[in-house]
């Protein structure tokens, strides 16, 4: 690869469009706790369930240090998983060390905790990765304000889920949050069905002050991505039902979504929304469509590429004009994949404001891998299409700048 390309995209300052950063994410943070805490711990449990299980342990909540054997799982049993491989090579850059082993994972620990001991080391790390602005979505508590809580750096998204799961008190999405719960801490106490519908604007008037540039559909982990049109009759049959039949349940959710896609586009309002993975069976792009094609006016930043289907959310890019690419935790799944679909984005995608990458992390060691590992792959990437001669350097750099910086500037109105 070309060093000087790789070293100009190195020094990119970057606005990272998606973080689950949050005040004091996990308890006592050493080796294990950064491990448990990332993708690297979805390769022991899959944290969300599958509508035939019973839910997830959160995780774990110690703050001891962990053993050989809990560390060595990591690292030995799961070392060539790609997520693995990401963490363990920015810990060993971050702490100064060659590898983890069992010869140096208790003062590694030990080191973790010291620094993280430090209110301004998740800062410099941060800065290390070249992260001017990140973007959170704060889905423990979506009101919170992340930029008050952690910093000038930070801004967030309010994540909409707990709002499709209003129809009683008593429902909850997959994190346990509920839309009634959401909108009594901001003094609204919707008595109907319309009333709901009602107050679903003036939240979004609260935005502003919570320093929440989007909203954040998240609800591929709690359900089908094929919002219907609203069928306001059969959601209405929902309202204060603690156990609603299911045909109710999802057409209470699909009013409440299509409702706020379109306040969105009223308001000029970005919508992030995850596809692939998640709820396997529901979350493909293409069940996404319709929800698109009802909202021409919002902007809607699909995310993760729709790992795996990076093909079918390329496809709909190509047709609709109302959508954006996340880039985000695609490359952290499988760099294999990414290559392919990052070479093939480049080709299709309308025009070049289109690509934008996050982290998705809930601790800064994991955002310091995953930012740093994204701008190898996407200069090797760059350097190797501009040896092809499918464009000129002063193409490859443009194209790094808005895909690193410039994009999210814009899209999110920063």
């Amino acid at each position: 690869m070309g060093r000087g390309l790789a070293r100009f995209v190195d020094s990119v300052p970057v606005i990272d469009v998606h973080e689950h950063h949050m005040p004091e994410p996990v308890p006592g943070l050493g080796l294990l706790q950064v491990l448990e805490a990332s993708y690297a711990g979805w390769t022991r449990a899959r944290p969300y369930p599958l509508p035939q299980e019973p839910p997830v342990n959160p995780g774990s909540t110690t703050d001891r240090p962990g053993t050989w054997a809990e560390i060595a799982s990591f690292v030995v049993g799961s070392g060539t998983n790609a997520a693995v491989r990401n963490l363990v090579r920015a810990l060993c850059q971050l702490y100064g060390v060659a590898d983890i082993t069992e010869a140096n994972h208790q003062k590694l620990d030990r080191e973790i905790r010291r620094r993280n001991a430090d209110p301004s080391w998740s800062a410099e790390v941060m800065s290390r990765a070249g992260i001017h602005t990140a973007i959170s979505d704060p889905y423990a508590d979506p009101l919170l304000d992340v930029r008050q809580a952690l910093g000038e750096r930070y801004r967030s998204v309010l994540r909409i889920n707990p709002l499709a799961f209003g129809w009683h008190p008593e429902a909850r999405d997959h994190n346990g949050n509920n839309g009634r719960a959401l909108l009594g801490r901001l003094g609204l106490a919707p008595a109907s069905f319309e009333e709901y519908l009602e107050a679903l604007p003036l939240v979004l008037d609260r935005l502003p002050e919570l320093n929440k540039v989007g909203l954040k559909n998240a609800l591929a982990y709690d359900r089908s991505v094929d919002f219907d049109p609203p069928d306001l009759p059969v959601a209405r049959q929902a309202w204060d039902r603690p156990d609603p039949p299911p045909q109710a349940k999802k057409a209470f959710g699909d009013c409440v979504v299509d409702r706020l896609c379109r306040l969105a586009g009223e308001r000029d309002l970005p919508v992030q929304m995850h596809l692939g993975s998640a709820l396997i069976r529901g979350s493909r792009p293409l069940k996404a469509a319709g929800l698109i094609e009802r909202h021409p006016r919002t902007r809607f930043l699909l995310m993760h590429l729709a790992w795996p289907w990076s093909g079918e959310l390329l496809g709909m890019a190509f047709v609709y004009r109302n959508i954006w690419i996340d880039l985000t935790w695609s490359w952290l799944l499988s760099p294999t994949r990414f290559r392919n679909a990052f070479r093939e984005a480049v080709e299709v995608l309308p025009d070049e404001s289109r690509m934008m990458l996050g982290g998705d992390s809930w601790h800064a060691e994991e955002a310091y891998g995953a930012i740093r590992g994204a701008r190898e792959l996407i200069a090797g990437l760059l350097d190797q299409m501009v040896r092809e001669g499918a464009f000129l350097r002063r193409d490859a750099e443009r194209l790094a700048v808005k895909i690193l910086h410039d994009n999210a500037r814009a899209f999110f109105k920063l």
